[in-house]
């Protein structure tokens, strides 16, 4: 009982970190391409010498090697959108616009996984885009553009999450990870060779900026990816995905009381953001009640 508490505290732990990984899109002074470069490096090299130390030297090969690439860029592409939408707007806008995901993975699973399709899944779907339209509604200039780019990272991390459901199966995770963020650094890279800007100016940052990146790098994305592995086999898929809903809370909270941006957002900005809210809070527990018909049937069979 007391080592199931553990995982359970364990995990709201990574999801607060995965919560303030949008607060840090404000508190690092770096543009959103360099916040990215410098996350995948820092996130690589992590998991690198935790594979070398642990022995677990497995990576993709043939068809997967290929697909696990093309998933590299579209993580980068992802965070890289995700960033650009708080920097030009807010952590709670960028993080809010991530809940679109929950849409796009039900069709997405579909095509790639080969599920039935989810007519409830999609309407779930689409009221979440209706509590998009309250929070912004009265958008203009930048804040539209920023919730342009945050459509986009959904879009992504709805790829990505898919795509890695069904690369899992084929390949370890972990060297399945490595590839990814290595492919993601050398896309960047490559793009700051083009613009002759790949020198040590890119490690040009205040102490302060260099230390948050080692948290997102290390903590934020290494630690917890390997954490939640261990975690999910321990209290099982649901209960991970449906804690994992809390993070906009989490961020949101953040915002307010570290960035304040509560002086910045319209009532009707929370208006939509407790529809989305309690539509991705349903969402989990409505998949939970299938699981357990699921499972009621396929016992009485």
């Amino acid at each position: 009982m007391l080592q199931q508490y553990r995982y359970h505290l364990l995990l709201h732990l990574i999801i607060f970190m995965w919560g303030f990984t949008g607060i840090l899109g404000k508190l690092i002074h770096l543009d959103a391409l360099l916040i990215v470069w410098h996350r995948l490096w820092i996130a690589a090299l992590a998991l690198a010498v935790y594979m070398y130390f642990t022995k677990k030297m497995i990576f993709p090969k043939g068809k997967t090697l290929f697909w696990t690439i093309v998933v590299g860029l579209v993580v980068a592409l992802h965070w890289l959108t995700f960033y650009t939408a708080i920097q030009m707007s807010t952590a709670s806008l960028g993080i809010l616009c991530l809940s679109t995901t929950t849409l796009h993975v039900t069709w997405l699973e579909p095509l790639i996984m080969r599920k039935r399709f989810s007519k409830i899944e999609f309407a779930m779907g689409l009221l979440v885009i209706g509590g998009i339209y309250f929070v912004a509604h009265d958008f203009k200039g930048e804040e539209l553009k920023a919730l342009g780019f945050g459509l986009v990272s959904a879009l992504c991390a709805g790829i990505f999450s898919v795509a890695n459901g069904k690369l899992a199966q084929q390949t370890q995770t972990p060297g399945l990870s490595l590839t990814e963020l290595t492919t993601g650094f050398v896309a960047l890279s490559l793009f700051f060779i083009s613009q002759g800007k790949l020198n040590l100016e890119l490690f040009q940052m205040t102490a302060s900026d260099f230390y948050w990146l080692l948290f997102l790098g290390v903590l934020c994305t290494s630690f917890a990816f390997l954490a939640t592995v261990n975690i999910v086999k321990q209290l099982g898929a649901f209960s991970v995905s449906l804690s994992i809903n809390l993070e906009p809370i989490y961020t949101i909270i953040l915002a307010i009381i570290l960035l304040k941006e509560h002086k910045l957002l319209q009532t009707s900005f929370y208006w939509g953001a407790a529809m989305i809210l309690m539509v991705v809070l349903a969402n989990g527990i409505w998949k939970h009640q299938q699981r357990k018909l699921d499972t009621n049937y396929g016992n009485a069979i």
